[in-house]
């Protein structure tokens, strides 16, 4: 086993993720825990995590540095190894900012760090460097800016990296965490998701029990409903809230799911005016989505009182919407995900989250294995918050109607083209920006609508996608003159990290 000590990094769980596919068990720590769970579980080797603190600013989120004097392997990462450094008498400074994807070059292939190539792309996100190694550490790895972004004391087994191989975009980043696994004497045998036991988990957890679960349409709620339906049957009640911010047709897809891929009494509500009501004038991209959350879920309450036996409230929650709402002790509060920032202290249904601890990719893959058609595990995300996060500042009826159109207008024409399958999410956004056009000889100062496509795997970081520049053509041109009110069309070219997914 491997014990994970978390400093709130973003994707700390992911390091937990990657080596579970290997076949590793691991555990998790505060790092005040760190060296008490250490002699308690006795781990074959120890992974110091990122966080969003600084070691320049504030060195008070530590370990005991007894830690590193146990004959454990241990590798930090990010913060994690900014804090190695810290402790065993290196130099961290806050300099030399790294955020998004980067070259690392290994000057060695030795250890742990025997990878494919010595050159390849990393994700980083850091405002700390180590400007000065501890005693006994060696360099291995660098980037442009940072001198020291691998390193290792091979004769402790103590190693160090500036980047996150946890991260899916950075390449041989599993290599390398599988590496430290051998060395820590770890035997890999990978484990496979089993939507089985999810099941089986729902069963004893309900019982007799009803419960209504709040489905969307988007794979995670339908992952989620058709795992609770499979375990409990017709005390499954999903329930569709039409809100007015989802996608076109939306409703007819999930009537489709729960009427002829799930056998299930759907009851869909009809509440665009009250969201629409509830939005009005508010701009704080923190609000809107409080707002949403409360009243989705003083919907779902209403519901329960008439349904007296319904005690738990289904969710399709994935592993990213709960460390984005600051799902660890230590994390950044990134956003507040509608089904975790939005719900009340005093909740009257027991909330119950199958893919609580999965990501987006494995929610996928628990749904192929259960028996869902390609069609509905593979189609693109929408976010509970809908097309109110894609509208910078005021959600009104006609900007509400424009991102709609202009949404619209980027899904045809990626399907057209043949793209629409081939990136995680493509739509359209309302900036709140405004600039000059002509049209019709005339000037016209209007709005700026923004295009983002990304491609991911689990949504915790992600690359912009490379649209043909025809394709993107044919997007502005139909939106400025399709759109009313609509000065010009921009494309967004920012990976996530720094970006997120959203705008808001």
């Amino acid at each position: 086993m491997i014990l994970i000590v978390d400093f709130g990094s973003q994707t700390a769980h992911l390091i937990g993720r990657r080596l579970r596919q290997l076949g590793i068990r691991t555990e998790y720590a505060n790092p005040e825990d760190a060296l008490t769970q250490t002699k308690k579980l006795k781990p074959n080797g120890i992974i110091l995590s990122g966080g969003p603190a600084y070691i320049s600013q504030d060195p008070t989120l530590t370990v005991d540095k007894k830690l590193f004097e146990l004959d454990i392997p241990v590798l930090g990462i990010c913060y994690g190894w900014q804090l190695i450094a810290h402790l065993l008498g290196g130099i961290v400074k806050h300099s030399k900012k790294e955020y998004g994807p980067e070259e690392v070059i290994f000057d060695k292939q030795i250890g742990i760090f025997k990878l494919p190539k010595n050159k390849f792309t990393a994700i980083l996100s850091h405002g700390d460097t180590v400007i000065k190694l501890p005693k006994g550490f060696e360099a291995i790895g660098r980037t442009q800016n940072v001198e020291y972004t691998a390193v290792g004391n091979f004769e402790k087994n103590i190693y160090g990296v500036q980047y996150h191989p946890e991260a899916t975009h950075t390449e041989y980043g599993t290599e390398l965490l599988q590496n430290f696994a051998e060395l820590c004497r770890e035997t890999l045998d990978p484990i496979a998701l089993n939507p089985e036991k999810i099941i089986e988990d729902i069963k004893k957890t309900v019982g007799d029990n009803k419960v209504i679960a709040a489905v969307s349409g988007g794979v995670d709620s339908t992952v989620a409903a058709f795992l609770i339906g499979r375990a409990i049957g017709k005390n499954l009640i999903p329930v569709y809230v039409e809100s007015g911010l989802m996608r076109a047709d939306t409703d007819k897809l999930v009537t489709h799911i729960f009427t002829k891929l799930i056998q299930a009494d759907l009851v869909i509500i009809n509440a665009r005016k009250l969201f629409l009501d509830s939005l009005k004038g508010v701009t704080d991209p923190e609000q809107k989505r409080k707002i949403i959350g409360k009243l989705y879920i003083d919907i779902f309450q209403e519901i329960a009182e008439k349904h007296k036996d319904a005690t738990f409230l289904g969710q399709g929650t994935i592993y990213s919407d709960v460390i984005e709402s600051k799902g660890s002790k230590n994390a950044s509060h990134i956003k507040s995900h509608h089904n975790v920032g939005g719900l009340p202290k005093e909740l009257k249904l027991k909330l119950l989250e199958p893919n609580r601890n999965y990501y987006k990719d494995e929610v996928r893959e628990i749904g192929r294995i259960a028996g869902l058609p390609e069609e509905i595990v593979m189609q693109q995300p929408w976010p509970g918050p809908g097309h109110a996060v894609n509208i910078m500042g005021d959600v009104t009826e006609k900007r509400l109607s424009q991102v709609m159109q202009a949404d619209k207008i980027v899904v045809e024409e990626m399907q057209k083209a043949g793209l629409y399958e081939a990136v995680f999410e493509c739509f359209a956004v309302m900036t709140g920006s405004f600039s000059t056009a002509v049209k019709g000889d005339g000037r016209v100062y209007a709005e700026v609508v923004a295009i983002r496509s990304y491609d991911s795997v689990d949504i915790m970081t992600a690359s912009w996608s490379k649209i043909p520049y025809e394709v993107l053509a044919s997007m502005s041109s139909r939106i400025v003159n399709e759109v009313p009110d609509v000065s010009r069309v921009v494309y967004d070219i920012t990976s996530k990290p720094p970006a997120t997914m959203r705008w808001e």
